[in-house]
């Protein structure tokens, strides 16, 4: 079952596209629709993926107050990206093998793949349940992630009744149809895209690089080539012009006491990496020059 292709999550991905299209008819606009989809947006892809599944459960990059925590992991669910044991064990792989053989989503299979046809179609680098308590056993170990494989599912129809209840089918259309559309592709293009297109600060043995429009997107996650860098860094925007809202953000949660243990790379760490890619550079100037 692990080597064939996943049609429930593709008939899925392919039905919540499609209910992304009705935002287009007028009967489903309302200004109070599209403030819901953003605020929601923000939660769940902001707090919920970039905050807490990306920077603090995968990485370890900070450390969150335990409730604060919770909640951030209950709005990851919520992005319906999957429970936190398979989101956080995924990208735990991909970083293990990125862009090598072993990665769930290398961009040396293209970037239809590297975007979401590895989430579909027969892949076997997604980790079995063996390997999910391997990668995760911080959260397998924690009854509260356990909880979340299992109601992640029922929380995002929750959430879909208590938009129908408070604004009507324009606040699910617009909240749970269009923002999972978003909030889905902002993620996807740090997969493909910030493996693709960008600029390159550090040398790594990945294809990762910085793209500013992929950042724009995605609370700051494109920055890609800085991330697989200094994996362990809860600032991926590393230069001032490197806009990174999340890094604002965890600087005002620190300021309140909600999180603490917040990680960065030393200006030490970040010259003597750059100047090989630097060095790197100059061979390749050298030899085409040469040619």
């Amino acid at each position: 079952m692990q080597h064939r292709p996943n049609w429930v999550t593709g008939i899925a991905l392919l039905a919540i596209h499609v209910g992304a299209l009705l935002a287009f008819l007028p009967y489903f606009f309302s200004w109070s629709a599209i403030l819901a989809a953003i605020v929601v947006a923000n939660l769940t892809g902001g707090l919920g993926i970039t905050l807490c599944y990306h920077r603090t459960l995968t990485h370890r990059s900070l450390r969150m107050v335990r409730p604060f925590e919770i909640v951030c992991a209950i709005f990851g669910a919520l992005a319906f990206q999957g429970d936190p044991i398979d989101w956080v064990s995924t990208h735990r792989i991909h970083h293990a093998h990125a862009d090598r053989r072993g990665d769930p989503h290398s961009i040396r299979r293209g970037l239809s793949w590297a975007h979401v046809t590895w989430l579909f179609r027969t892949n076997e680098n997604l980790p079995t349940d063996a390997e999910r308590k391997r990668y995760t056993p911080d959260l397998w170990a924690d009854p509260v992630y356990q909880a979340l494989r299992y109601l992640y599912v029922p929380m995002q129809i929750a959430l879909a009744l208590l938009l129908l209840l408070w604004g009507g089918w324009s606040w699910v259309i617009w909240a749970i149809f269009v923002r999972l559309v978003f909030t889905y592709h902002a993620t996807w293009l740090v997969n493909s895209a910030a493996h693709a297109f960008g600029y390159r600060t550090y040398r790594t043995p990945d294809r990762s690089v910085n793209s500013w429009w992929v950042a724009l997107i995605s609370w700051g996650e494109g920055w890609h080539n800085n991330h697989h860098a200094f994996p362990f860094s809860a600032r991926h925007g590393l230069r001032w012009f490197e806009f990174d809202p999340t890094w604002w953000a965890i600087k005002a949660m620190a300021a309140m006491n909600l999180v603490d243990k917040v990680r960065v790379p030393t200006r030490e760490m970040r010259e003597r990496l750059a100047s090989g890619q630097r060095e790197l550079e100059m061979r390749f100037f050298r030899r085409m020059t040469m040619e």
